[in-house]
């Protein structure tokens, strides 16, 4: 059993797929992000981030007991590791996957999200920074296309990669793109949003938070974060 840590973010999708996928029993403890409970001290101990997802596995492979994970990306590569799916055993087709991953992680989802915040929730705007980052997500978008071209998924076979990249896309006209430009990501966008599981991923969420995240009133809990009083 694993306790999910979560939030309806493309970084909290990414786990619930994972899981749905892999037939791994879990339970879900929201995190209500635009209410600050991401600041609690008990969340704080699992994930001193102060960012959702975060997991507890309550019976870890080495059976020393409870085993806690943060960051997303880290949590893909665990639950990939622990249930022995998603991530190829061979050297080749497992770096292929880990790159991606963290291709992922430090590009596909900090430069989109820029791109939301700046297009969508900055109180000012500000034409430099919205042509900046959506640029740079267009070169993402481009760079994944070209990777497709001539695979139906990221790492070859479906993996923990392509579970990282796909909520990053989801929201691709918040973004400023047009799917119609990047035929090869299209078609691997539609094959993974058919798929069973992700949409029981996505149903999920729709269970969990039925109101919008970013308010006029939760925007200082998320976007004014400095350094945490101790």
């Amino acid at each position: 059993m694993i306790d999910l840590y979560y939030w309806t973010t493309p970084n909290g999708h990414k786990i619930t797929i994972f899981l749905e996928e892999a037939g791994v029993p879990y339970s879900i403890k929201p995190v209500n992000i635009s209410k600050g409970e991401q600041f609690a001290a008990e969340f704080l101990a699992i994930s001193p981030n102060n960012r959702i997802p975060a997991i507890v596995d309550l019976d870890p492979n080495d059976g020393k007991g409870l085993l806690s994970v943060f960051e997303s990306g880290a949590i893909l590569q665990y639950l990939a590791e622990k249930t022995r799916k998603f991530l190829p055993a061979d050297l080749r087709g497992r770096t292929e996957a880990m790159q991606w991953l963290f291709w992922q992680m430090a590009g596909l989802g900090p430069m989109a999200g820029q791109n939301a915040h700046f297009n969508n929730y900055a109180p000012e705007k500000i034409p430099y920074a919205i042509n900046r980052y959506v640029k740079e997500t267009e070169r993402l978008y481009g760079v994944l296309d070209e990777r497709l071209n001539d695979r139906d998924f990221i790492a070859g076979s479906y993996s923990i990669a392509d579970m990282a990249a796909y909520p990053w896309i989801v929201p691709h006209e918040r973004q400023g793109q047009n799917l119609n430009d990047f035929p090869s990501i299209k078609r691997w966008f539609e094959t993974i949003r058919q798929r069973d599981a992700v949409q029981r991923a996505y149903a999920v969420a729709k269970t969990i938070n039925i109101a919008p995240t970013v308010t006029d009133e939760s925007k200082s809990i998320l976007f004014e974060q400095g350094r945490r009083s101790r």
